[in-house]
Protein backbone atom coordinates (compact mmCIF):
# COMPACT_ATOMS: atom_id res chain seq x y z
CA UNK A 1 0.00 0.00 0.00
CA UNK A 2 1.48 3.35 -1.00
CA UNK A 3 0.86 6.78 0.51
CA UNK A 4 -1.36 8.01 -2.33
CA UNK A 5 -3.71 5.03 -1.94
CA UNK A 6 -3.82 5.49 1.84
CA UNK A 7 -4.78 9.15 1.39
CA UNK A 8 -7.60 8.13 -0.98
CA UNK A 9 -8.82 5.66 1.66
CA UNK A 10 -8.64 8.39 4.32
CA UNK A 11 -10.75 10.72 2.17
CA UNK A 12 -13.32 7.96 1.60
CA UNK A 13 -13.41 7.15 5.32
CA UNK A 14 -13.93 10.83 6.23
CA UNK A 15 -16.84 11.08 3.79
CA UNK A 16 -18.37 7.92 5.29
CA UNK A 17 -17.79 9.36 8.77
CA UNK A 18 -20.08 12.26 7.92
CA UNK A 19 -17.63 14.94 6.85
CA UNK A 20 -19.27 17.18 4.25
CA UNK A 21 -16.06 19.07 3.46
CA UNK A 22 -12.86 17.08 2.96
CA UNK A 23 -9.44 18.32 1.86
CA UNK A 24 -6.35 16.26 1.21
CA UNK A 25 -2.71 17.25 1.06
CA UNK A 26 -3.37 21.01 1.19
CA UNK A 27 -1.00 23.33 2.97
CA UNK A 28 -1.33 26.63 4.78
CA UNK A 29 0.93 29.07 6.59
CA UNK A 30 1.09 26.88 9.72
CA UNK A 31 3.36 24.53 7.83
CA UNK A 32 1.10 21.57 8.62
CA UNK A 33 -0.10 19.69 5.56
CA UNK A 34 -2.74 17.20 6.67
CA UNK A 35 -2.94 14.07 4.56
CA UNK A 36 -6.72 14.41 4.92
CA UNK A 37 -8.97 16.61 7.04
CA UNK A 38 -12.73 16.89 7.08
CA UNK A 39 -15.39 18.92 8.82
CA UNK A 40 -18.80 17.90 10.00
CA UNK A 41 -21.51 19.26 12.32
CA UNK A 42 -20.72 22.56 13.99
CA UNK A 43 -17.14 22.86 12.66
CA UNK A 44 -16.05 19.56 14.22
CA UNK A 45 -12.83 18.62 12.42
CA UNK A 46 -11.29 15.20 11.88
CA UNK A 47 -7.63 14.90 10.84
CA UNK A 48 -6.13 11.73 9.34
CA UNK A 49 -2.40 11.21 8.92
CA UNK A 50 -1.46 8.29 6.67
CA UNK A 51 1.62 6.23 7.49
CA UNK A 52 3.02 3.52 5.25
CA UNK A 53 5.89 2.45 7.53
CA UNK A 54 7.04 2.60 11.13
CA UNK A 55 9.88 4.89 10.05
CA UNK A 56 7.30 7.28 8.53
CA UNK A 57 5.32 7.22 11.81
CA UNK A 58 8.42 7.83 13.96
CA UNK A 59 9.53 10.74 11.74
CA UNK A 60 6.07 12.32 12.18
CA UNK A 61 6.84 13.10 15.83
CA UNK A 62 9.49 15.61 14.71
CA UNK A 63 6.94 17.91 13.07
CA UNK A 64 6.42 21.20 14.94
CA UNK A 65 2.68 20.57 15.27
CA UNK A 66 3.40 17.19 16.91
CA UNK A 67 6.00 18.59 19.31
CA UNK A 68 3.45 21.28 20.26
CA UNK A 69 0.10 19.46 19.84
CA UNK A 70 -1.87 22.48 21.03
CA UNK A 71 -1.06 24.11 17.66
CA UNK A 72 -2.27 21.15 15.62
CA UNK A 73 -5.44 20.81 13.58
CA UNK A 74 -8.27 18.41 14.29
CA UNK A 75 -10.81 17.95 17.07
CA UNK A 76 -10.28 14.27 16.37
CA UNK A 77 -6.90 13.04 15.15
CA UNK A 78 -6.15 9.65 13.64
CA UNK A 79 -3.29 7.74 12.09
CA UNK A 80 -4.27 5.47 9.20
CA UNK A 81 -2.05 2.44 8.58
CA UNK A 82 -2.26 -1.09 7.31
CA UNK A 83 -3.38 -3.48 10.01
CA UNK A 84 -0.72 -4.34 12.60
CA UNK A 85 1.77 -1.59 11.76
CA UNK A 86 1.18 0.36 15.00
CA UNK A 87 -0.15 -0.40 18.43
CA UNK A 88 -2.49 1.87 20.38
CA UNK A 89 0.17 2.36 23.06
CA UNK A 90 2.48 4.10 20.57
CA UNK A 91 0.01 6.85 19.71
CA UNK A 92 0.26 10.41 21.04
CA UNK A 93 -2.28 11.20 23.79
CA UNK A 94 -5.83 11.46 22.45
CA UNK A 95 -5.00 10.18 18.95
CA UNK A 96 -6.98 7.37 17.39
CA UNK A 97 -5.91 4.62 15.04
CA UNK A 98 -7.57 3.60 11.77
CA UNK A 99 -6.45 0.35 10.15
CA UNK A 100 -6.95 -1.09 6.72
CA UNK A 101 -8.18 -4.64 7.03
CA UNK A 102 -8.75 -6.04 3.59
CA UNK A 103 -10.99 -3.56 1.81
CA UNK A 104 -12.38 -2.02 4.99
CA UNK A 105 -11.11 0.87 7.09
CA UNK A 106 -11.76 0.12 10.76
CA UNK A 107 -11.40 2.19 13.91
CA UNK A 108 -8.86 0.24 15.97
CA UNK A 109 -8.82 2.97 18.63
CA UNK A 110 -11.12 6.01 18.71
CA UNK A 111 -9.73 9.52 19.08
CA UNK A 112 -10.61 11.42 22.24
CA UNK A 113 -12.40 13.99 20.05
CA UNK A 114 -11.45 17.09 22.02
CA UNK A 115 -7.94 17.84 20.81
CA UNK A 116 -8.34 21.12 18.90
CA UNK A 117 -7.48 24.39 20.62
CA UNK A 118 -8.19 27.97 19.54
CA UNK A 119 -4.80 28.00 17.79
CA UNK A 120 -5.72 24.84 15.89
CA UNK A 121 -9.04 26.37 14.82
CA UNK A 122 -7.20 29.42 13.49
CA UNK A 123 -4.91 27.17 11.43
CA UNK A 124 -7.93 25.28 10.10
CA UNK A 125 -9.51 28.58 9.04
CA UNK A 126 -6.22 29.52 7.38
CA UNK A 127 -6.22 26.18 5.53
CA UNK A 128 -9.82 26.64 4.37
CA UNK A 129 -9.21 30.22 3.24
CA UNK A 130 -6.00 29.25 1.41
CA UNK A 131 -7.94 26.47 -0.34
CA UNK A 132 -10.74 28.86 -1.33
CA UNK A 133 -8.16 31.25 -2.73
CA UNK A 134 -6.70 28.43 -4.83
CA UNK A 135 -10.18 27.82 -6.25
CA UNK A 136 -10.68 31.52 -6.96
CA UNK A 137 -7.39 31.71 -8.86
CA UNK A 138 -8.52 28.80 -11.06
CA UNK A 139 -11.92 30.30 -11.92
CA UNK A 140 -10.72 33.88 -12.56
CA UNK A 141 -11.85 36.26 -13.89
CA UNK A 142 -14.99 35.07 -12.14
CA UNK A 143 -15.13 35.53 -8.36
CA UNK A 144 -16.09 32.74 -5.99
CA UNK A 145 -19.31 34.61 -5.26
CA UNK A 146 -20.26 34.70 -8.94
CA UNK A 147 -19.25 31.07 -9.40
CA UNK A 148 -21.49 30.06 -6.49
CA UNK A 149 -24.38 31.95 -8.07
CA UNK A 150 -24.33 29.78 -11.20
CA UNK A 151 -27.65 28.23 -10.21
CA UNK A 152 -29.26 31.64 -10.35
CA UNK A 153 -27.89 32.22 -13.86
CA UNK A 154 -29.06 28.76 -14.95
CA UNK A 155 -32.57 29.59 -13.75
CA UNK A 156 -32.51 32.92 -15.60
CA UNK A 157 -31.59 31.17 -18.85
CA UNK A 158 -34.39 28.63 -18.37
CA UNK A 159 -37.22 31.13 -17.78
CA UNK A 160 -37.11 30.79 -14.00
CA UNK A 161 -36.69 27.01 -13.85
CA UNK A 162 -33.57 25.19 -12.76
CA UNK A 163 -32.42 22.31 -14.97
CA UNK A 164 -33.78 18.90 -14.02
CA UNK A 165 -32.00 17.38 -11.03
CA UNK A 166 -30.66 20.72 -9.71
CA UNK A 167 -32.10 21.91 -6.39
CA UNK A 168 -32.55 25.54 -5.39
CA UNK A 169 -30.18 26.72 -2.63
CA UNK A 170 -32.88 26.64 0.06
CA UNK A 171 -33.43 22.90 -0.61
CA UNK A 172 -29.77 21.88 -0.52
CA UNK A 173 -28.74 19.46 2.20
CA UNK A 174 -25.78 21.42 3.48
CA UNK A 175 -25.12 20.97 7.19
CA UNK A 176 -22.92 24.07 7.13
CA UNK A 177 -25.89 26.31 6.30
CA UNK A 178 -28.22 27.06 9.19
Amino acid sequence: MNHEKLVARAVAWLRGYGCGIVLSEQTCSSGETPDAIGWKRACHSVLVECKVSRQDFLADSDKPCRRRPETGMGCERYYLTVSGLLSSEELPPGWGLLELRGRATRVAKPSSGNLRTCAGLEWEMNLLLASLRRVEVRIEPQSITEFLKWKNRMAEYNRGRLPEGIRPAHEETNCFLR
